[in-house]
């Protein structure tokens, strides 16, 4: 499967952009798993951890979230973070 393009940025920066295996995004309506693919979507985020899964069968880097909001279309998905812990 083709790598997913991930992109997380703050107000104040861009943290990551690159193509990855898969994003778990903390969404408000509960976690998903968003892979190269995914059908259009937006949800809004809960505090909490995105997973990146970098290669298939990886162990995840876990990256702290606060608010903001993912979206998945045509580019890959794009998470838009009010405050990031790196």
């Amino acid at each position: 499967m083709a790598d997913l393009h991930f992109e997380l940025v703050t107000p104040d920066r861009q943290i990551m952009s690159e193509d990855v295996y898969m994003v778990v995004v903390p969404g408000s309506e509960g976690d998903s798993g968003i892979m190269a693919g995914h059908a259009p979507y937006m949800t809004t985020l809960k505090n909490g951890e995105i997973a990146v899964y970098r290669s298939a069968g990886a162990q995840p880097e876990k990256i702290a979230v606060t608010g903001g909001f993912a979206e998945v279309g045509d580019n890959g998905l794009t998470v838009l973070a009010e405050n990031v812990e790196v």
